[in-house]
């Protein structure tokens, strides 16, 4: 039976609640936020409809699932949205809502509990079909036999927390000689980040694509994706930027990934919105690595791409709306770029930077948008991830919206804390970035380049000294880390 949502509790804060109220009052829906008491002067606080402080730790007030459920009981809102990150994809926080009577805006508790477990989900793709990377299909936690295993796959492989993410509890191993002391470190990261020290053996692919599929299904059956993003600017497996849609997949592979992702959200009766997530080699062979059960930090570049809205369709389908659109009826246009702007140090060893923000002039224009939630005279706790912003930009087609990036980073200018926008502008900047070439590898790589051209020289000659060891680079008298050959 349908339920109309009248009001919707917020579980989460910065610019994803901000960005779950603009679609509530878009859909004339109440919104309330919960919030610990270092949150008080954030905007989607002043933004919502009504905003509820917790008491507690900054951290756990928004982990804490049965107080969230009893304020939205006493509160009479009829739906829950988490957002990303915190209760997000924790299967008990989807049960307990449902049998408090209240709707848990994302999939059935059964699907995050499934593709919250890697292992898991990998053997239930296997078994549908679906491309996997060969490796280990149960948790290992004897060091020995993880070696074994990997010795057989061949090296090099890579060792990754089988409930991890984010790039914790993740080490490659290239020889066999290093397994046992990277094993032991990916294993103490995953009991301190998520209290289980089980591990998962695969092959691992060098220097890959990372694209995923963002779909959408509704609780009749039907499935539809909105395109690709691909995010393989990443540093140390952390997503940077995301773009949709790829410059570089094949016609081929893109209709192939389409496929896999459609099936394999049919076959599994999925409910809601979820973005499969592939590595695509060299020779466009595909792999399935996870599904995320929530919304993601890059939703954006597939809604302007798209012309979704991927808030509101996630609420209208908990409310057990139907979709409302087939897939020849999507039209994809141009090409979106989203940068993650974090409060860190790219020139320090990406070291956080927390503080007061004091100017602050933002991009705008044609083709730009800016989810975020900071402002000046606005200070940023030191309890949170270092994201700040989100910079998107759109255009008709690769060149042109490289060419917008770069006008719109020109145009961000944020005092008072260290950001990574000079980063940004670095990357839109290089000539392999210019030319939608690059993969999981175009950043780690780069790093340490940046920072020297950034370092190299003050004021006025900036620009002129990372032209002249730009071209150093491109004629291969200097490598990639700053070396000169």
């Amino acid at each position: 039976m349908n339920k109309k949502i009248t009001k919707i509790l917020i579980a989460n804060r910065g610019e994803i609640a901000l960005r779950i109220i603009r679609a509530c009052k878009e859909l004339e829906i109440l919104s309330v936020v919960v919030h610990s008491k270092v949150d008080t002067k954030g905007v989607w606080v002043k933004k919502a409809d009504k905003a509820i402080e917790l008491e507690g730790h900054p951290v756990e007030v928004y982990l804490d699932y049965e107080n969230i459920i009893k304020v939205a009981k006493e509160n009479r809102c009829d739906a829950i949205h988490p957002g990303y990150g915190f209760l997000s994809e924790s299967a008990d926080f989807a049960k307990a809502c449902d049998e408090n009577g209240i709707i848990f805006i994302g999939p059935k508790a059964e699907h995050i509990e499934l593709f919250g477990d890697k292992i898991a989900s990998k053997n239930a793709m296997r078994e549908i079909g679906v491309p996997v990377i060969e490796g280990t299909q149960s948790p290992i936690v004897d060091i020995d036999e993880a070696q074994q295993i990997a010795k057989e796959i061949g090296f090099p492989v890579i060792i990754k927390a089988a409930f991890g993410g984010g790039g914790r509890g993740m080490r490659i191993v290239r020889a066999e000689k290093e397994f046992k002391t990277l094993f032991e470190a990916a294993a103490a990261e995953s009991r301190k980040y998520f209290g289980n020290d089980e591990m998962f053996i695969e092959k691992f692919v060098e220097n890959p694509r990372h694209i995923e599929v963002q779909i959408i299904a509704d609780k009749y059956g039907n499935v539809v994706h909105l395109g690709e993003r691909d995010c393989s600017i990443q540093r140390r497996h952390q997503k940077v930027i995301e773009i949709s849609p790829s410059p570089l997949l094949s016609d081929k592979a893109r209709k192939e990934i389409y496929r896999i992702s459609i099936k394999a959200v049919y076959r599994l009766g999925y409910e809601s919105v979820g973005t499969m997530e592939f590595l695509v080699d060299a020779d466009d062979n595909i792999f399935f690595i996870e599904m995320n059960t929530r919304v993601q930090v890059e939703h954006p570049v597939t809604e302007i791409t798209s012309g979704v809205d991927i808030i509101q369709r996630m609420i209208q389908l908990a409310e057990g709306d139907k979709l409302h659109f087939l897939q020849e009826e999507i039209s994809f246009r141009g090409y979106a770029i989203e940068f993650r702007i974090n409060a860190e140090d790219p020139n320090n060893n990406f070291m956080p930077s927390f503080g007061t923000v004091g100017e602050y002039l933002t991009p705008g224009g044609p083709g730009v948008r800016l989810d975020t939630s900071i402002y000046s005279g606005y200070t940023l706790p030191t309890n949170y991830d270092s994201m700040v912003g989100k910079l998107i930009v759109w255009a008709l087609d690769w060149e042109g919206v490289v060419k917008k990036a770069r006008r719109a980073l020109d145009e961000y200018h944020i005092e008072g804390i260290t950001t990574n926008i000079s980063l940004h502008k670095d990357i839109v900047n290089d000539a392999d970035f210019i030319a939608g070439k690059f993969d999981t590898s175009f950043l780690d790589e780069r790093v340490g380049n940046f920072a020297l051209l950034n370092a190299i020289a003050p004021s006025g000659e900036e620009k002129g000294m990372k032209k002249f060891f730009s071209n150093l680079m491109q004629k291969g008298l200097v490598s990639k880390k700053g070396d000169f050959i």
